[in-house]
């Protein structure tokens, strides 16, 4: 079992939730594999109930399921380490201070980690179920960076961005992870329209590996499904500017 998310050359994988497993299975073929699916604790009442049912996403994603909170629910931190300790997805969302424990109850470095960390004009950290309720601690960003290595953090999840709302803190934030050569998933009013704006940031600035997560404006209200057909428009404006990314690179 693939532990790693399917990255396109190394550099880009998408994020877009799935309404059912068949949507799970559509959504990976639009996008030709370079995705990890997300499912929310959120939606369950147990661990068990997540578990039997989040095993059926990775049955036809070749394990590319990414266990989530839910709109960043610190309280949903625990329950996601304990679902994914079991699952061993490719991708796992944590609040910044959930972080540590998901890794030691995963037992491996492959799978991804997010931590959660919100624009406040500064970075602020301030995520966990107890912290949010505080005021939020501004620290350098490469600092941050550096908090989550030490607990085994595998990546930046900036949310909620706003799409472009936030878009010099993006900038500085991006620039900062390819400095300290970690990973980044811009997270939050992502769509069809700013998507391509936001992926080319983070490559330009030279982010090793990006995860964009591209939520609700990708949703048919009508069903709950994610829309095959946005997918493979996210995933056509992916390899254009991955493939024009490795073109200026080799020049």
């Amino acid at each position: 079992m693939n532990l790693t998310p399917n990255y396109y050359k190394n550099r880009v994988a998408l994020n877009v939730l799935a309404g059912s497993i068949q949507n799970a299975e559509d959504i990976y073929q639009a996008a030709e594999g370079h995705v990890v699916v997300g499912v929310l604790t959120k939606n369950y009442d147990t661990d068990e109930a997540a578990i039997e049912d989040m095993k059926k996403y990775q049955a036809v994603t070749q394990n590319g399921l990414s266990v989530g909170l839910g709109a960043g629910d610190p309280n949903q931190s625990a329950m996601v380490s304990r679902v994914s300790k079991v699952l061993q997805p490719q991708h796992v969302n944590q609040v910044f201070t959930g972080v540590g424990t998901s890794r030691a109850l995963l037992g491996q470095n492959d799978t991804v980690i997010n931590g959660l960390v919100s624009p406040t004009g500064k970075v602020g950290i301030a995520t966990g179920p107890k912290s949010s309720q505080k005021a939020a601690a501004e620290v350098p960003v490469a600092t941050a960076i550096a908090l989550l290595q030490d607990m085994g953090g595998t990546s930046f999840k900036f949310f909620p961005m706003g799409g472009l709302k936030h878009e010099e803190e993006f900038r500085a934030v991006a620039k900062a992870c390819a400095a300290e050569g970690f990973n980044l998933e811009p997270t939050g009013g992502i769509d069809l329209d700013n998507f391509e704006a936001i992926l080319q940031i983070a490559l330009d600035a030279g982010v090793k590996q990006i995860i964009p997560h591209i939520y609700s404006s990708i949703i048919d209200k009508s069903t709950g499904l994610t829309r095959p057909e946005d997918v493979a428009k996210l995933w056509a404006i992916t390899k254009r500017l991955v493939d024009a990314t490795d073109l200026v690179t080799a020049e």
